[in-house]
């Protein structure tokens, strides 16, 4: 099974990279590459993607209203913000608009790669810049009640999820196995009634 992958990138050399990438990588498919936002907002909902890997500004202009009206229309799609632009504005108003991560170049492959398959799983992969920005607007605000239902292990390893670290990344943070993370985080999920990292941290740290 491959995961199918759309390309929204005004950079047409690096939208060719990118494709070219994910053409040699097992596992995954891409053919649709856009490099304007209104063949995208015309094309992509008759395509029937996994995972669209989408910039936020085009020509100098912002497209994030254009995602909102994409991430409505393709309910069955995943939204992925791989971008330079890390100003908080600009990541807020991205999550509104439905994307379900956001990545900030440059990036290695490997780590694209394994983004593309988390939000294809339902997960929220975000580079650590984004997932800090994330966390501090919520260090604003009280942690909700439910934080309480976590075991002490199960806290650490949801402030790992919330400032950005990756299964392997909480293991060695930890000392615990990629596998007893994966158990945890599994039980996290229960306790919260959650199905992915943004949603947990969403519950956990309510505005």
């Amino acid at each position: 099974m491959h995961i199918k992958v759309g390309i929204i990138e005004g950079d047409k050399e690096l939208a060719s990279l990118i494709k070219e990438k994910l053409t040699e990588s097992e596992g995954f498919y891409c053919e649709s590459v856009f490099n304007r936002i209104d063949e995208a907002l015309h094309l992509i909902p008759s395509l029937d993607l996994d995972v669209v890997l989408t910039d936020i500004y085009l020509e100098g202009k912002s497209v994030i209203e254009c995602l909102a009206v994409l991430t409505k229309n393709c309910l069955k799609t995943q939204f992925l913000v791989f971008t330079s632009c890390e100003d908080s504005e600009s990541v807020f108003s991205s999550f509104h608009a439905g994307v379900a991560g956001y990545l900030v170049k440059p990036i290695q492959t490997s780590a694209l790669l394994d983004s593309i398959t988390e939000v294809y799983h339902g997960g929220a992969p975000m580079s650590s810049q984004i997932a800090r920005k994330v966390v501090q607007s919520f260090y604003n605000t009280s942690p909700s009640p439910l934080l309480t239902q976590l075991t002490t292990r199960e806290s650490e390893i949801m402030n790992c999820i919330a400032e950005g670290y990756r299964y392997k990344e909480i293991g060695e943070k930890l000392f615990i196995s990629p596998t007893t993370v994966r158990k945890h985080i599994y039980n996290i999920y229960k306790k919260l009634q959650v199905h992915s990292k943004l949603q947990a941290i969403n519950k956990v740290f309510k505005h």
